[in-house]
């Protein structure tokens, strides 16, 4: 990053005049903590003791024999507490908070992970919490809001545009520029203005720094291709960043692809062909947008990928050829997950399977002397109701409507 926030041609600050001081402050607070390594140590610390890391590298033993190829192995994020990588970044923003002397933090949220973790980490230093959140996510991730609210946190659904993360977003801007001496906004990806991509990066950079010593532990050498789903692009930038400087080390990131990039229907920014540069929600990256800049509506089956921006660590890595991006499918990303879940017992969240989607299409043409891995970001219990109804499961259709008549009682 360049001093103006800038990776190659993406990023910046595009911020208003107001929230220069609280900018210029949480330049200062982040820049100190860098230089730190005491800082370091006490998020390894907290994160080891309330958390679950290191998270651990799983060797997909079945998936491996049925697909030939190379050896599988799962970064199994969703092991963390809370379920997702994302309790690595909130966390360490919540020791920021901290040092900066603030009481009150702010989120946004898609699939209710972030939020989920952001009203963990309030809950656990005794900061008040908002969280807002799309009403449509709102809907389908209803487990989250629940948990969310049941530590303390104050959900508010968002009923504005597309009624997803994008306008969560908006509303978490502009509650952060009324109450800007007492509110510290925890982004919740690698995205937004200066500094919050590269802080939320380097975070989430322990994903990484854990996956690099544990396939060499595992498997003797470095993998020769890593796969991450890229919404905003967090979890995505956390492995990566253990392999960004080897050339035989791939680096894969997959986005959704909805109903297929040709029916509109989609979030893929740097895979498809719908995406132009533009200046939004404080930065410059790849947007799914009209030629008027107005933000398209997006669609996939996760509610944590249909982000119409992406990371602008991503996009300049996407424009220097260091990582690849393609796409899945709803349909591929059922099928994936259940093969996965009957083959493993592992349940990856719907974000997640993305990656493995990609990941089973390339697997079967490596060598067997050969590795992967794929980024577990979180888990899906929290996508129950999405994937029961894609499932179109009977005996589970029924246990809502029992449920439902009971409440009625």
């Amino acid at each position: 990053m360049d001093t103006k926030g800038y990776f190659g041609n993406w990023g910046g600050a595009f911020i208003p005049e107001i929230l220069h001081e609280t900018f210029e402050q949480l330049k200062i607070s982040y820049a100190a903590a860098r230089k730190d390594p005491a800082f370091w140590q006490e998020y390894v610390d907290i994160m080891c003791s309330y958390s679950c890391r290191p998270t651990p590298l799983t060797y997909a033993e079945n998936l491996t024999r049925h697909f030939g190829g190379a050896k599988i192995f799962i970064k199994r994020e969703d092991l963390n507490h809370t379920g997702a990588h994302k309790a690595n970044n909130v966390m360490g923003q919540g020791l920021l908070v901290k040092k900066m002397g603030k009481k009150r933090v702010i989120a946004e949220t898609g699939a209710g992970q972030h939020g989920v973790a952001t009203a963990t980490m309030a809950a656990k230093f005794g900061f008040d919490c908002t969280v807002y959140m799309g009403e449509v996510d709102v809907k389908r991730q209803r487990p989250n809001v629940f948990w969310m609210e049941k530590m303390g946190a104050t959900v508010i659904p968002v009923k504005d545009g597309s009624r997803t993360l994008k306008d969560a977003i908006n509303e978490a801007f502009r509650d952060w520029v009324t109450n800007i001496d007492s509110t510290h906004y925890v982004f919740g990806t690698a995205c937004g203005p200066a500094p919050f991509p590269e802080m939320v990066s380097w975070f989430q950079s322990i994903i990484g720094q854990e996956a690099r010593k544990q396939i060499v532990a595992s498997h003797g050498k470095l993998p020769a291709k890593v796969y991450a789903c890229v919404g905003g692009g967090s979890n995505a930038m956390g492995i990566f960043q253990g392999f960004l400087d080897e050339q035989a080390v791939e680096l894969i990131g997959v986005e959704a692809g909805g109903k297929g990039l040709q029916s509109g229907l989609h979030a893929s920014r740097l895979c498809g062909t719908d995406a132009t540069p533009g200046v939004a929600q404080g930065y410059k990256t790849m947007f799914l947008q009209n030629d008027e800049g107005q933000m398209l509506e997006t669609h996939s089956v996760s509610a944590g990928l249909d982000y119409v921006g992406v990371s602008p660590i991503l996009a300049d890595l996407w424009e220097k050829k260091k990582v690849r991006f393609e796409s899945a499918t709803d349909d591929e990303v059922m099928e994936t997950l259940d093969l996965t879940m009957k083959m493993e017992g592992i349940i990856p969240a719907l974000e997640s399977t993305h990656a493995f989607v990609q990941a089973f299409k390339e697997v079967p043409h490596l060598s067997p002397d050969d590795a992967i891995i794929i980024n577990q970001s979180g888990r899906g219990d929290k996508d129950i109701f999405t994937i029961a109804h894609a499932f179109k499961d009977p005996s589970w259709q029924e246990f809502i409507i029992e449920r439902a008549k009971e409440y009625e009682k």
